[in-house]
Protein backbone atom coordinates (compact mmCIF):
# COMPACT_ATOMS: atom_id res chain seq x y z
CA UNK A 1 0.00 0.00 0.00
CA UNK A 2 1.42 3.60 -0.28
CA UNK A 3 3.74 5.13 2.02
CA UNK A 4 3.70 8.58 3.18
CA UNK A 5 6.62 9.24 0.37
CA UNK A 6 5.15 6.49 -2.37
CA UNK A 7 2.45 6.71 -3.65
CA UNK A 8 2.65 2.91 -5.82
CA UNK A 9 0.66 -0.28 -5.47
CA UNK A 10 2.32 -2.80 -4.46
CA UNK A 11 2.20 -4.59 -7.50
CA UNK A 12 3.46 -1.18 -9.28
CA UNK A 13 7.10 -1.97 -8.13
CA UNK A 14 9.44 -4.25 -9.27
CA UNK A 15 11.43 -6.89 -6.96
CA UNK A 16 14.42 -5.21 -8.41
CA UNK A 17 15.38 -1.62 -8.57
CA UNK A 18 17.78 0.94 -10.21
CA UNK A 19 18.30 3.87 -7.89
CA UNK A 20 19.97 7.67 -9.16
CA UNK A 21 19.45 10.00 -6.98
CA UNK A 22 18.58 12.85 -9.37
CA UNK A 23 14.57 12.49 -10.64
CA UNK A 24 15.49 13.37 -13.90
CA UNK A 25 17.87 10.49 -14.41
CA UNK A 26 15.54 8.47 -13.26
CA UNK A 27 13.42 9.91 -16.34
CA UNK A 28 16.15 9.74 -18.68
CA UNK A 29 17.15 6.19 -17.78
CA UNK A 30 13.10 4.54 -17.69
CA UNK A 31 12.67 6.38 -20.74
CA UNK A 32 15.57 5.27 -23.35
CA UNK A 33 15.83 1.95 -21.79
CA UNK A 34 12.79 0.58 -20.60
CA UNK A 35 9.62 -1.02 -22.61
CA UNK A 36 6.03 -0.18 -21.41
CA UNK A 37 6.87 2.61 -18.87
CA UNK A 38 4.84 3.92 -16.51
CA UNK A 39 5.61 6.51 -14.22
CA UNK A 40 4.78 4.89 -10.50
CA UNK A 41 5.64 7.70 -8.46
CA UNK A 42 5.29 11.73 -8.54
CA UNK A 43 4.96 12.35 -4.69
CA UNK A 44 7.60 15.24 -4.02
CA UNK A 45 8.99 15.15 -7.27
CA UNK A 46 10.91 11.94 -6.56
CA UNK A 47 10.22 9.96 -9.61
CA UNK A 48 9.80 6.26 -10.27
CA UNK A 49 9.21 4.41 -12.96
CA UNK A 50 8.51 1.22 -14.22
CA UNK A 51 9.00 -1.15 -17.30
CA UNK A 52 10.61 -4.22 -18.73
CA UNK A 53 14.17 -4.51 -20.01
CA UNK A 54 14.68 -7.16 -22.51
CA UNK A 55 11.33 -8.89 -21.03
CA UNK A 56 12.12 -8.59 -17.18
CA UNK A 57 10.44 -6.15 -15.10
CA UNK A 58 12.24 -3.14 -13.29
CA UNK A 59 11.50 -0.21 -11.52
CA UNK A 60 13.71 2.78 -11.89
CA UNK A 61 13.16 5.37 -8.93
CA UNK A 62 15.02 8.28 -7.58
CA UNK A 63 16.49 8.31 -4.15
CA UNK A 64 17.15 12.78 -3.78
CA UNK A 65 20.20 13.47 -2.34
CA UNK A 66 21.69 12.29 0.96
CA UNK A 67 21.82 9.73 3.31
CA UNK A 68 18.72 10.69 4.96
CA UNK A 69 16.78 10.96 1.46
CA UNK A 70 17.73 8.05 0.34
CA UNK A 71 17.56 6.22 3.40
CA UNK A 72 13.61 7.14 3.38
CA UNK A 73 13.00 5.94 -0.18
CA UNK A 74 14.99 2.32 -0.10
CA UNK A 75 13.34 1.47 3.52
CA UNK A 76 10.05 1.55 2.23
CA UNK A 77 10.65 0.29 -1.13
CA UNK A 78 12.83 -2.82 1.04
CA UNK A 79 10.26 -2.99 3.73
CA UNK A 80 6.72 -2.24 2.08
CA UNK A 81 6.74 -2.98 -1.20
CA UNK A 82 9.14 -6.37 -0.53
CA UNK A 83 11.94 -5.10 -3.08
CA UNK A 84 14.56 -7.16 -3.10
CA UNK A 85 18.00 -5.82 -5.02
CA UNK A 86 18.49 -1.84 -4.85
CA UNK A 87 21.43 -1.45 -7.22
CA UNK A 88 22.70 2.67 -6.89
CA UNK A 89 24.12 4.49 -9.82
CA UNK A 90 25.16 7.52 -9.15
CA UNK A 91 28.34 9.88 -9.50
CA UNK A 92 31.27 10.39 -7.13
CA UNK A 93 34.29 13.19 -6.78
CA UNK A 94 37.85 11.43 -6.91
CA UNK A 95 40.60 12.05 -4.65
CA UNK A 96 42.88 10.36 -6.94
CA UNK A 97 44.34 11.72 -10.48
CA UNK A 98 44.46 8.30 -11.86
CA UNK A 99 41.07 8.24 -11.77
CA UNK A 100 39.64 9.72 -14.23
CA UNK A 101 36.00 11.15 -15.26
CA UNK A 102 33.67 8.77 -16.78
CA UNK A 103 35.75 6.11 -14.93
CA UNK A 104 32.81 3.70 -13.78
CA UNK A 105 33.83 2.52 -9.77
CA UNK A 106 31.86 -0.82 -8.04
CA UNK A 107 31.45 -0.09 -4.21
CA UNK A 108 33.25 -2.98 -1.79
CA UNK A 109 32.79 -1.27 1.28
CA UNK A 110 31.30 2.20 1.98
CA UNK A 111 33.02 4.07 4.77
CA UNK A 112 31.43 6.53 6.63
CA UNK A 113 31.29 9.31 9.63
CA UNK A 114 27.94 9.47 9.19
CA UNK A 115 25.62 8.81 12.29
CA UNK A 116 22.40 7.39 10.12
CA UNK A 117 23.45 3.87 10.91
CA UNK A 118 24.20 4.76 14.78
CA UNK A 119 21.00 6.85 15.26
CA UNK A 120 18.70 4.00 13.33
CA UNK A 121 19.87 0.92 15.23
CA UNK A 122 22.84 1.69 17.53
CA UNK A 123 25.51 0.16 14.57
CA UNK A 124 29.05 1.68 15.28
CA UNK A 125 31.32 0.32 12.94
CA UNK A 126 32.20 2.72 10.20
CA UNK A 127 32.05 0.68 7.62
CA UNK A 128 29.31 -1.70 5.77
CA UNK A 129 29.77 -4.13 2.87
CA UNK A 130 27.95 -4.23 -0.57
CA UNK A 131 26.46 -7.29 -1.53
CA UNK A 132 28.85 -9.40 -2.56
CA UNK A 133 26.45 -11.49 -4.94
CA UNK A 134 25.26 -8.61 -6.60
CA UNK A 135 28.84 -7.37 -7.01
CA UNK A 136 29.92 -10.48 -8.66
CA UNK A 137 26.90 -10.69 -11.32
CA UNK A 138 27.56 -6.79 -12.15
CA UNK A 139 31.67 -7.75 -12.69
CA UNK A 140 30.75 -10.63 -14.72
CA UNK A 141 28.53 -8.58 -16.91
CA UNK A 142 30.78 -6.04 -17.03
CA UNK A 143 33.38 -8.27 -18.70
CA UNK A 144 30.81 -10.20 -20.94
CA UNK A 145 29.90 -5.92 -22.19
CA UNK A 146 34.08 -5.46 -22.10
CA UNK A 147 33.32 -2.65 -19.87
CA UNK A 148 35.96 -1.75 -17.34
CA UNK A 149 35.11 -1.72 -13.66
CA UNK A 150 36.97 -0.88 -10.72
CA UNK A 151 35.99 -2.10 -7.68
CA UNK A 152 36.99 0.57 -4.61
CA UNK A 153 35.91 1.22 -1.31
CA UNK A 154 34.65 4.47 -1.35
CA UNK A 155 34.11 7.30 1.40
CA UNK A 156 30.31 8.37 1.91
CA UNK A 157 29.71 11.74 3.27
CA UNK A 158 26.84 13.42 4.85
CA UNK A 159 28.42 17.18 4.01
CA UNK A 160 28.96 18.23 -0.06
CA UNK A 161 30.63 21.48 0.74
CA UNK A 162 33.60 20.76 4.00
CA UNK A 163 36.61 22.43 4.94
CA UNK A 164 38.57 19.55 6.16
CA UNK A 165 38.91 16.21 4.77
CA UNK A 166 37.31 13.51 6.81
CA UNK A 167 39.90 11.20 8.95
CA UNK A 168 37.74 8.40 7.40
CA UNK A 169 39.42 9.62 4.41
CA UNK A 170 42.96 9.06 5.45
CA UNK A 171 42.91 6.58 7.40
CA UNK A 172 41.87 3.98 4.67
CA UNK A 173 43.49 5.99 1.91
CA UNK A 174 39.78 6.04 0.30
CA UNK A 175 39.86 7.60 -3.16
CA UNK A 176 36.26 8.57 -4.28
CA UNK A 177 33.18 10.00 -2.41
CA UNK A 178 29.63 10.04 -2.50
CA UNK A 179 26.35 10.88 -0.53
CA UNK A 180 24.36 7.92 -0.33
CA UNK A 181 26.06 4.15 -0.35
CA UNK A 182 26.14 4.07 3.81
CA UNK A 183 22.78 4.43 4.68
CA UNK A 184 21.24 2.02 1.54
CA UNK A 185 23.59 -0.66 2.80
CA UNK A 186 22.81 -0.04 6.44
CA UNK A 187 18.40 -0.52 4.98
CA UNK A 188 19.75 -3.44 3.10
CA UNK A 189 21.79 -5.03 6.23
CA UNK A 190 19.01 -4.28 8.76
CA UNK A 191 16.07 -5.57 6.55
CA UNK A 192 17.73 -8.74 5.31
CA UNK A 193 18.04 -7.47 1.46
CA UNK A 194 20.69 -6.42 -1.13
CA UNK A 195 21.72 -3.61 -2.38
CA UNK A 196 25.40 -2.10 -4.32
CA UNK A 197 26.24 1.05 -5.48
CA UNK A 198 27.78 1.52 -9.03
CA UNK A 199 29.24 5.20 -9.41
CA UNK A 200 30.95 6.83 -12.22
CA UNK A 201 33.49 9.80 -11.58
CA UNK A 202 31.67 12.76 -12.46
CA UNK A 203 34.95 15.34 -10.99
CA UNK A 204 38.13 15.51 -10.05
CA UNK A 205 39.58 17.19 -7.40
CA UNK A 206 43.22 16.92 -7.76
CA UNK A 207 42.97 17.92 -11.98
CA UNK A 208 39.84 20.07 -11.22
CA UNK A 209 38.35 18.09 -14.18
CA UNK A 210 34.28 18.07 -13.87
CA UNK A 211 31.19 17.10 -16.05
CA UNK A 212 28.29 19.35 -16.89
CA UNK A 213 25.06 19.34 -14.97
CA UNK A 214 23.70 17.65 -18.65
CA UNK A 215 26.10 14.82 -18.70
CA UNK A 216 25.42 14.02 -15.48
CA UNK A 217 21.94 13.47 -15.69
CA UNK A 218 22.13 12.02 -19.28
CA UNK A 219 25.76 11.26 -20.12
CA UNK A 220 26.76 8.13 -18.52
CA UNK A 221 25.39 5.21 -20.12
CA UNK A 222 27.77 2.57 -19.48
CA UNK A 223 26.94 2.71 -16.68
CA UNK A 224 23.14 2.48 -16.89
CA UNK A 225 23.28 -0.20 -19.62
CA UNK A 226 25.52 -2.51 -16.82
CA UNK A 227 23.62 -1.96 -13.93
CA UNK A 228 19.98 -3.00 -16.19
CA UNK A 229 22.28 -5.95 -17.77
CA UNK A 230 23.04 -7.03 -14.53
CA UNK A 231 19.61 -7.58 -13.83
CA UNK A 232 19.05 -9.90 -16.14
Amino acid sequence: MPTAHIESKNTEIADTVIMPGDPLRAKYIAETFLENVVCVNKVRNCLGYTGTYKGKKITVFASGMGMPSIGIYSYELFKEYDVENIIRVGTAGSYDENLKILDIVLTNNSYSDSSYAFVQNGYTKNHIEANLELNQKILETASDLNLEVKTLDIYSSDVFYNDIESNIVKEHNLKIVEMESFALFHNAKVLGKKATCLLTISNNFVTGEETTSEVRETGFKNMMILALESCL
